[in-house]
């Protein structure tokens, strides 16, 4: 292993020109969790590490107009401690409250938990499920990204040389609008998702849905949005039909793997089950909201 370079710089062009300017294997440094895990067990070689929590843009937690950004560095307990943000995304929060233990998620952040790009990530699903946006600083400036369009596989993710995700814009979440996470894992907690599901969903006065985005994770190479779900129960109350039409839908998407946590047929039956209780809670949300 060679000798890595370690940087922390305090704005968005610095980190940007670092990462462009390096040669070798570089990575974006934001709690660590998963690089230092990798780092120990010689899993990766880097030449150079880019730490992003100095910038200020990485840490922010701000509500314009009812929308939120979120840095991509905020780490975990920031969110989940952070009662107005709760309010109004408690799916999200549902994710990141199941990204490890206390302590990891004193350090670990959403734009960590999405750019290790492992299709487990607990706080994917329901950034997807909630039409979140990254914004994306690199040597040609900023663009936007959908959460989804990030990850393209395994430890694959769709930036480019020099580019990192600086924050997460959520839309305005509309009135009577409930979202929900769920996870399938084989032991009682601290383990990685067999399957996970996330649902917003929109309900009008009379508790008819109005639009709906369900995201799955870990049953593919990478997470997934599926239209098929939110079409089959648009425009119910779920009621049984609709539930089942979610289920038969959720579980015609997957693309799983086999290993040691769960079997193919297993993970497939279990993401249907899964995806009817987390509409449900999405649901209650909604009317309750």
């Amino acid at each position: 292993m060679g000798e890595m370079r370690f940087e922390s710089p305090e704005a968005v062009d610095a980190a940007v020109a670092l990462l462009a300017g390096a040669d070798g294997e570089t990575r974006v440094f934001a709690g660590g969790t998963d690089i230092m895990v990798q780092l120990h067990y010689d899993m990766v070689d880097l030449d150079l590490v880019v730490d992003i929590k100095n910038i200020p843009e990485t840490q922010a937690i701000e509500k314009i107009d009812g929308a939120w950004r979120i840095g991509a560095a905020v780490n975990g307990m920031g969110l989940v401690e952070h009662e107005e943000f709760n309010k109004d995304w408690p799916g999200v929060i549902d994710g990141v409250k199941l990204i490890g233990s206390v302590q990891v998620k004193g350090r670990a952040s959403m734009g960590g938990n999405l750019c290790n790009a492992s299709p487990a990530a607990d706080s994917v699903p329901p950034l997807i499920a909630a039409g979140v946006i990254c914004n994306v600083a690199g040597p040609k400036g900023e663009r936007q990204v959908p959460v989804g369009d990030i990850v393209t596989g395994p430890g694959q993710t769709s930036l480019g040389k020099g580019e990192f995700v600086v924050s997460f814009d959520f839309p305005k979440k509309p009135d009577r609008t409930g979202d929900a996470y769920q996870r399938f894992i084989p032991r009682t907690e601290m383990d990685i998702a067999v399957v996970g599901v996330g649902v917003c969903l929109t309900v009008d006065k009379d508790d008819t849905i109005t639009d709906a985005r369900v995201a799955l994770g870990a049953v593919a190479p990478t997470q997934l949005l599926v239209q098929e779900c939110a079409e089959a129960i648009i425009g119910t109350k779920l009621e049984d039909d609709a539930v089942a039409k979610l289920s038969a839908a959720a579980s015609a998407a997957c693309n799983p793997i086999d290993d040691k946590r769960g079997t193919v047929e297993f993970r497939i039956k279990v993401t249907g089950v899964l995806a009817e209780r987390v509409a449900r809670d999405a649901y209650e949300r909604a009317r309750q909201s």
